[in-house]
Parts: structure tokens; sequence; C-alpha cells
């Protein structure tokens, strides 16, 4: 038998996700990177709040956000999610173009380009 929440429950984890975030002294942000985070190759700084309140125990970030100088030359894989001082909240997010937690633009990134961020979600499990 599976461990199953109600949306209320769902909405409410998922907001203390967006605290945590939003808890250092300025905005959270997300690394893109390559897999594993073997190399970072853009940082795009949330909107503080990150999000709005989680609906249908999906959290949906506050869009669209760039990068408008990469820092590195890679296919993007794999990002996290820290707060401003730098503490890991998220990671393991998927990266691709749809369907994916972040969504981007195209993940062929060559350093000093704009990156953006078209899409980004975490849906409760």
């Amino acid at each position: 038998m599976a461990v199953t929440y109600t949306t209320a429950v769902k909405n409410a984890r998922l907001d203390a996700v967006t605290a945590q975030i939003d808890a250092g002294s300025g905005s959270g942000y997300i690394e893109i990177g390559t897999t594993s985070m073997g190399t970072v190759l853009a940082t795009i700084t949330l909107s503080d709040p990150a999000a709005p309140a989680a609906s249908g125990g999906v959290l949906t970030f506050t869009m669209p956000k760039s990068d408008t100088d990469a820092d590195n030359t890679g296919t993007a894989a794999e990002a996290v999610i820290k707060d401003s001082d730098g503490t890991t909240v998220i990671s393991g997010l998927t990266v691709s173009t749809s369907g994916a937690d972040i969504n981007l633009d195209s993940v062929s990134i060559t350093a000093g380009q704009t990156v953006t961020l078209s899409s980004a979600t975490i849906t409760h499990a």
C-alpha cells in the first residue's frame, strides 16, 4: 500500500519548499549544470518569493527568468535550487526544453550566451 497525501498537505509541503528557497538574505537561484552537476553552465536568479502558493500539488515558479551571461559551455542535464546564501534546497532536478522539472529555451549552452528558463515546476509525488 502506497502512502498518499491530500492535495492540501501536498500544497503545504511545497509551500514550505518555497519558504526555504526564500529563507536567505535575498532571492534564491537555480544552477543549471551538466550531468551530476559536473559543471555549472548558468545561474538564474529567482523572484522573491520564488513562486506563488502551490496549487493542485504543483509548485510553479514565477517565469520567465534568464541568465544573460552563461558561465560555461556544455549540455544542460541537471539543476539544483539554492537559497541566496548558497544552501541547496532541491537537487536532482531534470532539465530539457519541455516535459522536465526545468525547461530551457535550449539545452546546448555556450559561455556568454543568454539562457532563458521558460518554465520550472515541482510536482509532489
